[in-house]
């Protein structure tokens, strides 16, 4: 894959150590790097009760096909990845219940991927070959990725039984390998310019990433075999999530004069929503900092907000109303979310 990536910059806060980054497989990979982050206290949320005025169908959980039924509460049950202990383990969380290890993060390549279950980890190591387990046992279920960016992630199909990666390759637009579970299966189902941090909709049909550069976003359509170019976004640096209907995305956007590049998965980041079609920003209604968000499969829409001795997870419905609030354990404050289960 040929391409440039912004150089390095003064920031202060890089989101991993320095040491585990790598440059490799045709990629020109630098840090990315955030602006510190200022954590908001607890209080600083709205205490008020939830807004019963319409998001409208501009706000940002607004999906296709969601309905009218009231959905179950979410209980917490999430996937954090923990930077800043020994070998970066990933851990399942569930209320009353705890922390139980899934995986950790491969050394150097840094390329990982939680399942939308919460039961399985994949993860790609440097010699190219793609690893599935459960925390107990793992596989070897493809070899020949490109290793060594760690934006190039794997990622986990909506009912957690296939994975889509990228092959090495030298060409601009990269060819998407999609693999069972198990290790049968492998095909390829087209090429994409959207490489880094892949999110895939809970209607199976749509990925989305950024490019090896900053330079936007790109939407694959798995029917068609066809990437285009979302609207309205001129520069980012991760991807998170996509509607149900891949038509929103979940990212972190630039400015000209943030710093930019090929980085790791953030722990948090400055989270915004855009309808890929039309370019427009789409309204998140929740006050405080926002760190990450993660459309359910019904099309809800839950956003992390910061705080001062826990981060909070804020439940959003198809309109943009508030549902609920739900506080994350204190342990995964300064943690990475990869997935929500329920």
């Amino acid at each position: 894959m040929k391409r440039t990536a912004l150089g390095p910059t003064a920031a202060k806060v890089p989101v991993t150590p320095a040491s585990k980054r790598r440059v490799l497989s045709g990629l020109a990979l630098v840090p990315v790097v955030l602006a510190p982050l200022l954590l908001t206290p607890d209080a600083a949320l709205a205490r008020t009760a939830p807004a019963t005025g319409g998001g409208g169908a501009g706000t940002a959980g607004t999906a296709v096909g969601s309905t009218s039924a009231a959905p179950k509460p979410l209980e917490g049950v999430a996937v954090y990845v923990n930077y800043e202990a020994k070998g970066y383990p990933v851990t399942r969380y569930e209320p009353g219940s705890g922390f139980a290890k899934l995986g950790r993060v491969p050394g150097i390549t840094l390329q990982f991927a939680a399942s939308p279950d919460g039961t399985k980890f994949a993860w790609i190591t440097l010699d190219g070959r793609l690893h599935v387990g459960d925390g107990s046992t793992e596989k070897v279920v493809a070899k020949g990725a490109a290793a060594g960016a760690p934006c190039l992630t794997p990622v986990w199909s909506p009912d957690s039984t296939q994975i889509a990666y990228f092959p090495k390759s030298n060409a601009d637009k990269s060819p998407l390998m999609v693999v069972n579970e198990d290790g049968t299966g492998a095909r390829k189902v087209g090429r994409t310019l959207g490489v880094c941090h892949l999110a895939w909709s809970a209607d199976a049909r749509h990925l989305a990433g950024y490019a090896g550069t900053p330079d936007g976003v790109y939407v694959f359509d798995m029917q068609s075999g066809t990437s285009v170019r979302a609207g309205g976004i001129k520069l980012a640096n991760h991807v998170q999530s996509l509607s149900p209907d891949g038509r929103k995305v979940v990212l972190r956007t630039l400015s000209p004069e943030e710093p930019g590049g090929d980085g790791v998965w953030p722990e948090k980041f400055w989270t915004t929503v855009v309808d890929t079609v039309t370019g427009k920003k789409v309204p998140i209604s929740v006050k405080g900092l926002k760190i990450g968000a993660y459309y359910l499969a019904d099309g809800r829409l839950v956003v992390r907000v910061a705080g001062r001795t826990h981060n909070t997870l804020v439940v959003l419905d198809s309109s943009g109303k508030e549902l609920q609030r739900l506080a994350e354990p204190a342990q995964a404050r300064d943690q990475g979310i990869l997935q929500i289960v329920r």
